[in-house]
């Protein structure tokens, strides 16, 4: 089969870097799709300049496959909806990214059907091989990318990922219709990892680098990779974040990364890294690293309430709820760091969003 080849217009905005959430999943009290708020949702995004989304990935929770529940094909269809809009009201590329899970079976009907609703590429997940060997999974990617271009996904153990060596992603690297890899084991030994395989891989210039390290945005988009290949010393920058944190105080990270990429990010190194810790911080508290993660998604659900964009925090699984003292430590991080959200944003746009 020959490889789908994305357009210059998107490949120039992926390599450019982007602010890429990771959409939730907006659910009514009955827990079923509540899509005016689904729609709003993508419009905030939208409107606050993400470069692209990605959908039907863990924030949107993965029980939307499930047959009895049968939302992964429903949330594809809306996000392409308000995409194609958008687009044509704007002009603007929005980069399109649907997330795979499963076995190969499963994740070549995925891709199949992200594809067929217009998505530029899958973003793999390879928790299902927990014990596989290198090359079991490496055939694994390279049937899925023979039907939709990837995204590389190292997520970290903590929610269901698993180590992948240097090895692995010099060889994944290597597979010509990867694109891009988002890198989330919020470890720097592994994310090194990746970064040297794919300079390692030759292909350095065509994969595009994205933080998933929730743990480390601001100090990833601010470092450059210096690293030997061959004789030649090959330079590599993560260029955006494909990001659950950056589902929420969307505009803020947008405003971020415009400042990096144009050199303007204000203050000496100190105040930088004084700002990245502020991140860290709000993080910990919408993601419930306190407590492994367990609050991740209604941590992010309950910044969404707040704003409007949400009414509750239900999601498809009864017993998710937020965790003893996380409402608590989301107060905190609100008013220790105001400039870090965008409600007056959100606030000016919310009735636009909703009708």
């Amino acid at each position: 089969m020959e490889n789908i080849k994305l357009s210059e217009n998107i490949l120039k905005a992926l390599h450019k870097g982007a602010v890429i959430p990771a959409m939730p999943l907006a659910l009514d009290k009955e827990r079923k799709l509540d899509e005016r708020r689904q729609r709003a949702i993508i419009r905030y995004y939208l409107d606050a300049g993400a470069g692209g989304v990605a959908v039907a990935v863990h924030t949107t929770q993965f029980e939307i496959r499930l047959p009895e529940i049968n939302l992964y094909e429903p949330v594809l269809r809306i996000a392409r909806e308000e995409f194609d809009h958008f687009a044509a009201t704007t002009q603007k590329p929005v980069i399109r990214i649907a997330g795979i899970i499963g076995r190969t079976e499963q994740a070549a009907r995925e891709a199949r059907l992200a594809l067929s609703h217009g998505y530029h590429a899958g973003l793999l997940s390879l928790a299902v091989f927990p014990e596989a060997s290198n090359q079991t999974i490496l055939e694994h990617c390279r049937v899925i990318a023979d039907i939709i271009p990837i995204v590389g996904f190292y997520l970290q153990p903590a929610v269901g990922g698993r180590i992948l060596d240097v090895d692995f992603w010099r060889e994944f690297a290597q597979i010509e219709n990867v694109i891009a890899i988002k890198i989330a084991p919020f470890n720097r030994y592994q994310t090194l990892d990746v970064v040297r395989g794919v300079i390692e891989s030759g292909r350095a210039h065509e994969i595009a680098l994205y933080t998933g390290n929730d743990d480390n945005i601001l100090v990833d988009l601010l470092t450059e990779y210096n690293l030997p290949a061959g004789s030649k010393v090959i330079k590599k920058r993560i260029v955006g974040g494909l990001l659950g944190h950056w589902a929420v105080w969307t505009r803020s990270a947008v405003a971020l990364l415009d400042e990096i990429q144009g050199g303007n990010l204000t203050g000496d190194t100190q105040q930088q890294l004084d700002l990245a810790m502020q991140i860290t911080d709000s993080n910990a508290a919408f993601f419930d690293a306190a407590n492994n993660f367990k609050g991740c998604i209604v941590g992010l659900h309950e910044v969404l309430r707040r704003q409007g964009l949400m009414e509750g925090l239900w999601t498809l699984k009864r017993d998710e709820v937020l965790s003893p003292g996380q409402k608590q430590e989301i107060d905190r991080v609100y008013a220790a760091y105001p400039h870090l959200n965008d409600d007056d944003f959100v606030a000016e746009n919310l009735h636009k969003w909703l009708s």
